[in-house]
């Protein structure tokens, strides 16, 4: 397996380095909105070069190459293969109650007996995360894994787009299967938020909206807890996510991130689902805490006996680079520094990260979390 990252420049376009990849079978790319409207043909030289190749990427809030993250760039990954074979499908949702129906079709198409791996780029607005991933999860077999993220748009929370070949639109997904036999691959997820304050219940939510806590208004509680920070919702819910549980003294739970919120019906609007009768409390971080979860992520990745010579792909979340700020390529650096020799990386940050839950094993969305995935070939 070969792999080269490299990054557009709108004076001189894509800079290939020597040796790199000519004949990828998957090209992933990452780009700030403008990589799809300013700075089209960004895509368009890819699409021309490797007509071979399944080119697949989506919108970020920050675009990862290395140890940096960069705006309104746009970075790509060329992978080629010796043995592995690679298909990419994309589905739309009419609404974000399709979701799970989405998730369904496009495991459905990507289904065979040498599937070993999909990776999943995801809208990030009008996709409710942890429904598709179910949809995708139930259709697949128990061993396959299930790794990605979903789109981002800076702190704006305004539009994101998913892009297989020339078709790149809001409301679409993007899964990609990985098959044969000499594919190996290694995923780790960690965030370094904690809990604080009470837990209150869920006594009234649909899907992804959340209406009611302990029978008050959501918003109007979660607004307390904030205090001046309100005024900037919901870009400044991402630092104060919430942590769901099944049971009110439960340890283990997964980390939820506000997308919207509705003044009227008085909601707020979560990556991923709120199953009323769970508990939620409100969550922080250090700096250190976050730095530390990346490094945790990459430790966990590697443990799978990953060759050298992978490709990582990070994904991170966009509510980690608000806190840490100007430090935020510190946690790139952590985790690179766990990662196996000569791994190439890139990724972006998101709106939510999918990946095998720690603690139950089954392929979900993660808010807050560096996700990262090591995808690599045996000899």
């Amino acid at each position: 397996m070969q792999t080269t990252t490299c990054q557009w420049n709108k004076n001189t376009g894509w800079a290939f380095p020597p040796g790199a990849a000519k004949s990828p079978q998957l090209v992933l790319y990452f780009g700030g909105l403008s990589t799809f409207s300013e700075h089209a043909t960004a895509l368009q030289e890819l699409l021309a070069r490797f007509p071979q190749a399944a080119v697949c990427g989506c919108s970020t809030a920050g675009e990862i190459l290395g140890h940096r993250v960069q705006d309104d760039s746009v970075v790509a990954a060329l992978v080629e293969f010796k043995t592995t074979k690679v298909r990419a499908v994309a589905e739309h949702a009419a609404a974000a109650t399709d979701s799970e129906a989405v998730g369904r079709r496009a495991a459905a198409r990507l289904n065979a007996p040498d599937l070993r791996h999909v990776l999943l780029l995801s809208d990030g607005l009008h996709i409710n995360g942890t429904a598709l991933v179910r949809g995708m999860r139930e259709t697949l077999a128990p061993e396959i894994a299930i790794t990605g993220g979903m789109a981002g748009d800076a702190a704006r929370f305004q539009k994101t787009l998913v892009g297989l070949g020339s078709e790149v639109s809001e409301a679409q997904i993007v899964a990609i299967g990985l098959y044969g036999n000499d594919l190996v691959v290694g995923f780790g997820s960690r965030g370094g938020w904690e809990g604080f304050g009470p837990r209150r219940r869920i006594t009234r939510s649909e899907g992804n909206v959340l209406f009611e806590l302990d029978d008050q208004p959501a918003l109007a509680l979660y607004k307390r807890y904030l205090g001046e920070r309100a005024a900037g919702l919901p870009a400044t819910g991402l630092l104060f996510p919430l942590e769901l549980t099944e049971g009110p003294a439960d340890t283990d739970g997964v980390v939820r991130t506000i997308l919207a919120v509705d003044e009227d019906r008085q909601s707020l609007t979560f990556a991923g689902d709120l199953p009323q009768k769970q508990y939620v409390r409100l969550m922080k971080a250090t700096d250190e805490q976050i730095v530390g979860g990346a490094a945790a992520a990459g430790t966990e990745a590697a443990a799978n006996s990953i060759p050298s010579n992978s490709l990582a792909l990070m994904v991170s979340c966009v509510g980690r680079r608000l806190v840490l700020r100007q430090r935020t390529e510190e946690e790139l650096e952590s985790a690179l520094r766990s990662l196996p020799a000569k791994t190439e990386s890139i990724g972006f940050y998101s709106y939510g990260e999918v990946c095998p839950s720690k603690c139950n094993g089954f392929s979900e969305l993660h808010n807050q979390t560096m996700t990262i995935t090591l995808i690599s070939e045996r000899s």
